[in-house]
């Protein structure tokens, strides 16, 4: 009996310190939740995590990431979005996303240039991005390009009247240009009367529809930027006088004569025949998601030469029910069969070739109003003039993501499989266990 009580003292101090200890782990594990994240995706093909490519990307990117999400209270696309732009997140502390309700909001709408709900602005580095599809491939191409935006220098043609990208005239693409600084890129104007060479970090030069003729030696410096890969937009109007022919023949393509006629615009309240209107679009990525109209006052036709070392793709076409007029154009025009040019007229071409490191692009488009500030806001002409310059600049084969989804766990039972499966869960198996309970019970009353 002497041993009992010092016995009873080292079980209650062995409980006390095991109570201490225990609340100490509690308290530590809480305390390490607080300030570090243990996660991981079980799913088959960790359809929940970032791709290698995107944690790549993130890892690259030195400034902090703000994201404003467009979405009314209560939408559930809330949740959506919040666990994409959670899984960047979790590699990278600095990204922020803050909830906009475009109800409430009307004047930041207008602002960040809002067209659908659940449109994302991407801030980064004093520039910014919006998204309208919202995806991984989409949030981490758009970061890319963001974080690349002083490698993106267009060029623009001037010193001929050419249209200016920072010009607020009608005629200018002031608005065209702004929009592509929000995007990211960076904006030069050259005079190659002055200035003797295209920048080697020229991402794409813009001819911009002159209005006077180049000097021979321009157009000698234009041909050799193009013979050495350089990519190129060129927008023209049409019976422009212009001395740009030797440009033409070297990307093998022909100017037609005259100008588009299309009576769709007629149909849609239009009542100038000059505008062209094209409602189809190719498989081309300049193109391939694109749903709205876009609107082309005075257009001209483009033609491909049948021989030529470019690969020429169409990129615009109207509708067929248009014509190429070779007259002058007056409030009423009809088609001459003997003398225009009948329709479908092909308004814009894309040109590619494969060089030894990359592929050179050309974008040729028939008309230059379709971005001038007085048209910019019709329709997809926008769009379409900011695609231009992304696939322009390469920036279409950033980050190919494969969408990520659970494999197919479908299970097909015909009827009798379906018949058998539920009889057994029904009838068989019931069954038996009131059996096996029966003759268990039999056999203890024997006992």
């Amino acid at each position: 009996m002497a041993n009992s009580h010092p016995t009873k003292n080292q079980l209650r101090l062995q409980n006390l310190i095991f109570i201490v200890l225990f609340l100490s782990i509690i308290i530590l594990l809480g305390w390490l939740s607080n300030r570090y994240a243990l996660e991981s995706d079980w799913t088959s093909n960790n359809r929940n995590t970032l791709s290698e490519a995107s944690i790549q990307l993130i890892a690259t990117l030195d400034k902090p990431v703000e994201i404003e999400a467009f979405v009314r209270e209560g939408d559930l696309e809330r949740e959506a979005i919040s666990d994409l732009i959670s899984r960047y997140q979790r590699n990278k502390a600095d990204i922020t996303l803050r909830f906009i309700n475009p109800d409430t909001e009307p004047q930041k709408v207008r602002e960040q240039g809002i067209t659908v709900m659940g449109e994302l602005v991407i801030h980064y580095d004093k520039q910014r991005e919006n998204i309208k599809l919202i995806s991984e491939e989409n949030i981490t191409n758009a970061l890319q390009r963001l974080a690349r935006a002083d490698e993106r220098w267009i060029v623009f043609l001037s010193g001929h009247g050419e249209r200016d990208p920072l010009g607020e005239a009608n005629f200018h693409v002031g608005e065209w240009g702004s929009q592509l600084q929000k995007k990211g890129f960076q904006l030069q104007r050259i005079n190659l009367s002055t200035h003797p060479e295209i920048p080697s970090n020229t991402s794409a030069l813009v001819i911009a529809d002159p209005q006077t003729p180049l000097l021979p030696g321009e157009i000698t410096m234009i041909q050799r930027y193009i013979e050495q890969g350089g990519n190129l937009l060129w927008l023209l109007e049409p019976e422009q006088p212009t001395n740009l022919q030797p440009l033409a023949e070297q990307l093998n393509i022909e100017i037609q004569p005259g100008t588009v006629v299309d009576p769709t615009g007629q149909l849609l309240g239009i009542s100038d025949p000059r505008f062209a209107i094209v409602s189809e679009y190719s498989q081309h990525p300049i193109t391939a998601q694109m749903e709205a109209l876009t609107l082309f006052p005075q257009a001209g036709g483009l033609l491909i030469e049948q021989e030529s070392h470019w690969k020429t793709d169409t990129l615009l076409t109207t509708l067929a029910r248009s014509w190429l007029e070779q007259d002058e154009i007056v409030e009423v025009v009809d088609f001459n069969s003997g003398k225009d040019y009948p329709g479908p007229i092909i308004l814009g071409l894309t040109m590619t070739r494969q060089l030894a490191e990359r592929e050179q692009r050309v974008v040729v488009i028939h008309d230059a109003d379709f971005i001038s500030n007085s048209y910019l806001g019709n329709g997809g002409n926008l769009d379409l003039g900011i695609n231009i310059i992304n696939w322009l600049s390469h920036d279409d084969r950033f980050v190919a993501i494969p969408t990520k989804s659970s494999h197919d766990n479908h299970l097909e039972l015909s009827t009798l499989d379906q018949a058998i499966i539920g009889f057994s869960f029904l009838l068989t198996i019931p069954g038996g266990l009131l059996v096996a309970g029966i003759w268990i019970w039999l056999r203890r009353r024997k006992r």
